[in-house]
């Protein structure tokens, strides 16, 4: 018996299929490793995100840090940001450091650490390399519909009926 973990499919190829756009980083990369400013135990900053090519009937997006490769059977979410306006394209280096930081009308939603922010990468020391799914959901209302208080799976559940597209860019992070 292998003690090895297979690696989870991408999270979001099990959902109904929806159309894409582009996020780019001035912070992170695909594929490559996280820097430490966004470790856990290293600076716990949010990464700078700018998205662009989302379609003209989007009226708010999500944001969202997801780690499917986590030892758990749900994965584990670091970030989400809710009802970010329509009129944003960007989020600054550390914009997921609290509400304050978020554009007027946006607000985060408790991540798997219990914060009511961004949380970084923080894989179990020795675990095979992890991937972090920074996705921007283009959403198809101002409101999710959700408050303050809603899980990760309460967010991601109401983001399935109402994402018209995504645009998903996703480091890697191994201790």
């Amino acid at each position: 018996m292998s003690l090895e973990r297979p690696v989870a499919p991408d999270p979001y190829e099990l959902l109904p299929a929806v159309g894409s756009f582009t996020v780019t980083s001035t912070d992170v990369t695909a594929a490559e490793l996280l820097p430490d400013a966004q470790l856990y135990e290293g600076g716990n900053t949010s990464p700078r995100l700018s998205w662009s090519g989302f379609p003209a009937a989007t009226k708010s997006f999500v944001v969202t840090c997801f780690d499917p490769d986590a030892p758990t059977p749900s994965g584990f979410w670091h970030w989400l940001a809710v009802d970010i306006p329509a009129s944003v394209t960007e989020l600054a280096t550390d914009a997921g450091s609290g509400d304050a930081t978020l554009p007027e009308g946006a607000f985060h939603t408790r991540n798997d650490f219990g914060q009511a922010k961004f949380d970084g990468a923080a894989p179990p020391q020795g675990d095979h390399p992890h991937r972090y799914y920074f996705v921007v959901h283009a959403v198809d209302q101002e409101k999710l519909g959700v408050d303050e208080t809603a899980s990760a799976a309460f967010v991601s559940f109401n983001l399935v009926f109402h994402t018209l597209a995504r645009a998903i860019l996703t480091p890697i992070y191994q201790h």
